[in-house]
């Protein structure tokens, strides 16, 4: 007894140890078949580029034999970053987009937070058609929706300036002290639905029961809105403000399209539209440093921005 004992535990034990040994190799070319598809197209598209980006910042073109010499490129270090950082423009341009985003990111995420808060309360109805109404904009490309905003501002075109003037205003959406508001509009309108959709997401997610609990405490809906809700939600208010911080480096499309109709936004209006400017100037080597000057600000402000909301908060 005790034999067939020792013998059924040894064929369970090898047993055992073969599945274990066989089914290690099935499962890693598993695991394997579902990350090569993301990883490729990652390392492809993404890395790659980057690092492409990186190399060229540190070429720099040289001539020899004066005018009608030939051009060569060579490793020039960090000239094309001095260059960078030595351009009055590029620094205009920054400027410029801070203080749009300053401006303009506050109050889309304002809006879109009471967006979200409404569309949370009981009181309102129809919420399945204000939710897709208030999110259609972000279905908009966004020189689509540059280009219905850009008939919209023109003085020749506009009903919105004809009504205006008939009461007698005068406005001037595409002057010099309106246009890079007129670019902000048009960015709130495509953005805050995405945002209050990410808001409404964490809302819905928060228990019944604490709203219950808090109105048997004598809470108003406006007290839970503003010290349960949106305590709780804080997360996501970070990650669309980061989200927002990151879009506002990249704006390009809204005074792109605008400068076809305002002689006020100059080809280098903001950090983006300043490096294809350059590029369009077949100085890549220039445009690829602008461009990766611009990712280590995104990253700094953003990665900023994140750590210390997130102290704050606690998370």
């Amino acid at each position: 007894m005790t034999d067939i004992a020792t013998r059924g535990t040894r064929v369970v034990a090898t047993t055992g140890g073969r599945s274990r040994h066989n089914g290690g190799g099935p499962r890693a070319g598993t695991i394997a078949a579902f990350l090569i598809p993301f990883f490729l197209p990652f390392v492809l598209f993404y890395l790659v580029p980057i690092a492409y980006a990186i190399g060229q910042s540190f070429l720099v073109v040289r001539r020899t034999g004066g005018q009608y010499g030939t051009s060569y490129t060579t490793f020039g270090g960090f000239d094309q970053y001095v260059q960078v950082f030595q351009n009055t423009e590029f620094w205009s341009s920054i400027g410029r987009i801070g203080l749009f985003g300053i401006v303009q990111v506050p109050v889309m995420l304002f809006v879109a937070l009471i967006m979200a808060l409404l569309l949370d309360t009981p009181l309102l109805k129809l919420k399945a058609f204000f939710r897709i109404a208030a999110f259609m904009p972000y279905a908009v490309p966004g020189v689509i929706a540059a280009i219905m905003w850009s008939f919209l501002y023109s003085p020749q075109l506009s009903p919105v300036v004809d009504l205006l003037k008939a009461i007698g205003l005068q406005p001037d959406f595409l002057g010099p002290g309106a246009v890079l508001w007129s670019a902000a509009n048009v960015s709130t309108w495509l953005w805050t639905g995405y945002n209050m959709l990410i808001m409404f997401s964490a809302l819905q997610a928060i228990p019944q029961e604490l709203y219950e609990a808090a109105k048997l405490d004598g809470a108003s809906n406006w007290a839970i809105a503003w010290k349960i809700k949106v305590p709780i939600i804080a997360p996501s208010i970070i990650l669309t403000t980061v989200f927002s911080i990151i879009g506002t480096l990249q704006l390009y499309a809204e005074p792109a399209v605008l400068r076809q109709i305002s002689s006020n936004i100059s080809s280098t209006f903001t950090p983006n539209m300043l490096a294809y400017a350059v590029a369009s100037g077949n100085n890549y080597q220039q445009a690829a440093a602008i461009s990766v000057v611009i990712a280590v600000i995104t990253f700094v402000l953003s990665f900023g921005f994140m750590r210390l909301t997130s102290k704050r908060a606690g998370l």
